[in-house]
């Protein structure tokens, strides 16, 4: 990796952990200089605008998202195993800055028209479209029922896992990662194939 590349590799980084914290508003080319000790010519030269360094820090989470969560997750066996797999790595990345920024950034850009909104509804939707495509694999398997709906499933574990992430996070209620858990078997359960 050249000096540049690894440069840039750090300050999306520190950028990703200050967004987690202060949300992609509270993150410009000045403060994030000041921070990194960086000239804030230097800085701008990297990602020329605001706007780019907020997409530049949404492309390096998404990237560390899928790493951590993601990608592991899709080595585990097709169907259930891989859903598990899916759910257990989400859970352990609660405290995991890239997790904590599409939270944040979703709902500070929610109702702000642009290109940073729509690349978090892009994020969100191809996350949705991963889930709904391991349930598939589920019922393919004969593990899920036929009439199970892939993309409601996915809405629903997303909702678990946002509240979950509240409970946890601004809650700090101890009892987040068992009602969590209980609230995805409760999910694998409702979709699992009806006896006659």
């Amino acid at each position: 990796m050249s000096k540049g590349a690894a440069t840039r590799q750090a300050v999306l980084a520190e950028a990703t952990e200050v967004a987690s914290r202060l949300g992609l508003g509270g993150l410009t080319i000045g403060s994030l200089a000041a921070r990194l000790d960086m000239s804030k010519s230097g800085l701008f030269a990297h990602f020329r605008s605001k706007e780019a360094l907020h997409l530049q820090v949404l492309a390096y989470a998404r990237d560390a998202f899928s790493a951590e969560v993601v990608r592991p997750a899709l080595r585990a066996p097709r169907g259930e195993a891989r859903l598990r797999a899916l759910f257990e790595n989400w859970v352990g990345s609660f405290d995991f800055a890239a997790g904590c920024l599409f939270v944040s950034a979703s709902t500070e850009f929610d109702d702000q028209p642009g290109a940073v909104r729509d690349q978090l509804v892009a994020d969100h939707k191809d996350l949705a479209d991963v889930i709904a495509q391991i349930f598939r694999t589920g019922i393919a398997e004969g593990e899920f029922d036929e009439a199970a709906d892939p993309e409601r499933f996915a809405h629903d574990l997303h909702s678990v896992m946002l509240g979950a992430f509240h409970a946890r996070r601004l809650l700090n209620d101890p009892r987040t990662e068992t009602w969590t858990r209980q609230a995805f078997e409760a999910l694998l359960d409702a979709a699992r194939p009806k006896s006659d």
